[in-house]
């Protein structure tokens, strides 16, 4: 259908092209006087003026019936809300070749194309990553994101114009995905990730749960304190519940979209998303073991924290059935009840007494703070990401900040009668 619109509008041109040849005079200039030569130089470059602009036009059409019909050559069908059971992987992708990595891991651990298809949405003009992609075949399904003019961008902030192109892109693409192609839910990975074994095992298992709990809105499967000595990796099978968005590969559903897409950002989408207001008190899944890890050193942020914590995140390679166990523990009035009093059953401890092990258990400890720069001194000091979002600290539920030190499960902790997130926490 596509196809013979495109054709259509080919035809048409072409006779808009012949009709103008056809009914401007064309008279030999050369018989008749001068100043009838002069009279007709204007009509003689409109219609000049008019047949490059014809001729623009079918070369345009052309270029949308080439891409129409790359696209049905991979025979994809858009779903309809019966096929809801689906969920869409979503590249982001622009100009990194090495996204052959990203996908070759993700084609790698995927066992069923029919429940994880995989859609690549490029945007930027570079040839050689839209070669890359195109070598997959059937295997994925390559979009562009057509808008490439240059977005007007506030002066004071004309270096990071690369942040305003990405949110641009992102809500193409997402919409795309649930408006275009009709998906319920997708999983969004950008061209710059590998992921775990249990990559698919890990979203399909938890995709239930965001879908129950009204006070969820994502799944992610990063950790943003994820580095090999903040973690304990003999149990990758650990979850929690985080206030902090943390991105990186993470699922949202239809319903959260169309909640977002009207008042999506203009830039910085991922800290917008942060923000109470988008946030209103919900939380998002993640893993002790990150399921993805960033290989792109370079990019909008110019390694900005990749060399200081990114690099340092650990990837899980011990899959986990996550599908055969029981993770309603997750949903919020149960969390509650047994992760947030475990936290606070812990015995303080100070922190001397941890960094001098002079503690004679190896139970969990806590450690309380009273104030932003209490906090703050305290995450520098053990290694985790010690900035705010909203005032929010990063893997943070109910102020709760859970990490390993020597082996042993540590809990920052406000006090008990915590309420809420103080925005002036920056």
């Amino acid at each position: 259908m596509k196809k013979n619109r495109f054709v259509a509008l080919v035809l048409f041109s072409i006779f808009v092209w012949l009709g103008i040849n056809h009914f401007i005079p064309n008279d030999n200039f050369i018989s008749k006087p001068n100043n009838y030569l002069d009279e007709n130089l204007d009509d003689f470059e409109l219609r000049l003026k008019i047949e490059v602009e014809t001729h623009n036009l079918i070369r345009e059409n052309i270029k949308q019936l080439n891409y129409s019909s790359h696209e049905d050559s991979y025979q994809f069908k858009k779903h309809n809300s019966s096929n809801s059971s689906s969920v869409a992987i979503l590249i982001i992708a622009c100009n990194r070749p090495s996204i052959s990595r990203c996908i070759n891991k993700l084609l790698k651990y995927r066992k069923s194309k029919d429940d994880f298809p995989i859609i690549v949405s490029q945007d930027c003009i570079h040839e050689r990553t839209s070669q890359v992609i195109k070598s997959f075949g059937r295997e994925l399904i390559h979009i562009h994101q057509p808008d490439q003019k240059e977005i007007k961008v506030p002066s004071k902030e004309k270096k990071f114009s690369g942040y305003f192109k990405i949110s641009r892109h992102y809500k193409w693409a997402l919409n795309q995905v649930f408006n275009t192609y009709n998906y319920g839910t997708a999983i969004i990975v950008e061209d710059d990730l590998d992921v775990a074994p249990d990559f698919y095992e890990y979203f399909k298992a938890t995709l239930p749960i965001l879908q129950k709990d009204e006070t969820l809105w994502c799944v992610s499967a990063w950790n943003d304190n994820g580095k090999f000595a903040l973690i304990d990796r003999n149990d990758p099978k650990l979850l929690y519940r985080s206030d902090f968005f943390p991105g990186l590969g993470w699922m949202l559903t239809r319903k959260i979209w169309i909640e977002l897409m009207h008042k999506w950002p203009h830039s910085y989408w991922d800290d917008w998303m942060r923000h109470p207001d988008q946030r209103k008190g919900r939380s998002c899944i993640r893993p002790e073991l990150s399921r993805t890890k960033t290989f792109g050193k370079i990019g909008v942020s110019n390694g900005l924290f990749y060399e200081k914590h990114l690099k340092y995140i650990y990837l899980n390679e011990l899959p986990v059935h996550f599908t055969k166990l029981n993770l309603t523990y997750l949903l919020k009035d149960e969390y509650d009840n047994n992760f947030v009093e475990m936290v606070y059953r812990a015995p303080l401890v100070g922190v001397n007494e941890l960094k001098n092990k002079q503690i004679g258990h190896s139970d969990p400890v806590r450690i309380i703070y009273y104030t932003k720069n209490n906090l703050k001194s305290l995450m520098k000091l053990f290694g985790l990401m010690d900035d705010f979002k909203s005032g929010v600290p990063r893997t943070a539920y109910k102020g709760i900040i859970s990490f390993t030190y020597d082996n042993r499960r540590v809990y920052l902790t406000p006090i008990k009668e915590w309420h809420n997130y103080d925005p002036s926490w920056q």
